[in-house]
């Protein structure tokens, strides 16, 4: 019975999130406006560029896996990190959370290295991933503040609320911030304070080895050609719709930070946080409205359902690449060797 719960928790409630946020989004929108501005308001040829970047970031965060892989003396080649990270998000779509713990395994089996040591240098790749979207929402929040405290006027009805509401998300962040000091630093005995504080220095631990590892220059360099790829491959996206074409990179920044936040949402690939996140941001800047409920909004709804899709199928499409050439190495090496390192 507990693995059954813990299994329906696992997966039941991202599941859960997806089916409940999409009916959300679009129980009150026209599909056939939808379907008319995917014939009428795209140039799909601007999504050749966009599976290209993608496809790019992919194989950039591979290339800063393996620094982290080598610097615990795990040595893989270039294409077993690559399809390693292809099957990740591959696995993601239908268990979400699930992948990383599979590639992991992958690696650690077809090197023959301890599972936990490669699982351990995740926390350090998806630490340094959530620190940077953290900077990058600090950043987008004051860049594009006027955006935000137009909306909150127009739907509180008065500046006083928005300020209000901001100063709110100000001392939220500073709270969080002396909480996270707090627990690094506290001598309490407290059982679920020494758990979360032993948490809390794990994860402080996985980021500071970042510092001390050879070629953390480049895992830098890496980390920030990743992001770049992800924004980047959402402008050229919004270049494809005619009522997007004319938004300015800060616009598309706001998109960006705001699906990436909604990323973070436990879903299967992203469906139905992501889109959300897309609809409102688009609503900052007049396309459409929220929640989505009118005609019109077929815009909103058909840039986010179109972006989604195409990024999606490319990680379907990667990830059946991935489990295939897993495959025939493994046919060609049933007890498991390692081929000569790349």
């Amino acid at each position: 019975m507990k693995k059954i719960a813990s299994a329906l928790v696992k997966y039941g409630i991202p599941i859960a999130i997806s089916v409940g946020l999409a009916w959300f989004l679009y129980k009150n929108v026209d599909l056939a406006a939808i379907g008319q501005s995917l014939s009428q308001d795209v140039d799909y040829w601007w999504f050749l560029p966009v599976v290209v970047v993608s496809t790019l970031s992919h194989v950039l965060r591979a290339l800063r896996w393996r620094l982290q892989l080598c610097a615990i003396g795990v040595t893989p080649p270039l294409h077993a990190v690559v399809c390693s990270i292809f099957g990740t998000y591959f696995v993601n779509l239908l268990f979400p959370r699930l992948g990383e713990v599979w590639r992991a395994g992958y690696i650690a089996r077809r090197e023959r290295a301890s599972f936990s040591l490669v699982l351990g240098s995740l926390v350090g790749d998806r630490l340094s991933d959530t620190v940077t979207v953290l900077l990058l929402t600090l950043a987008t929040f004051f860049l594009a503040q006027d955006a935000f405290l137009k909306f909150l006027a127009q739907n509180d009805g008065g500046q006083s609320t928005s300020v209000l509401v901001m100063s709110a998300v100000a001392v939220a962040c500073l709270a969080g911030v002396a909480l996270l000091v707090w627990l690094y630093r506290t001598t309490s005995q407290n059982g679920l304070v020494r758990k979360v504080q032993a948490v809390v220095r794990d994860l402080w631990n996985g980021l500071a080895s970042i510092a001390r590892m050879r070629g953390k220059w480049w895992f830098l360099l890496y980390t920030v050609l990743i992001w770049g790829c992800y924004y980047l491959q959402l402008y050229i996206a919004s270049k494809a719709f005619s009522f997007t074409a004319g938004l300015g990179w800060l616009p598309v920044l706001v998109l960006f930070v705001l699906s990436s936040i909604g990323m973070a949402v436990p879903s299967n690939g992203g469906l139905g946080p992501w889109q959300f996140a897309i609809i409102f941001g688009l609503t900052l800047y007049g396309v459409g409205a929220f929640p989505p409920s009118v005609p019109y909004d077929a815009q909103a709804s058909a840039f986010a359902w179109l972006v989604w899709g195409v990024q999606t199928l490319l990680l379907i499409v990667l990830g059946i690449y991935a489990f295939i050439h897993i495959a025939i190495e493994g046919a060609g090496h049933p007890h498991g060797e390692s081929q000569a390192k790349a």
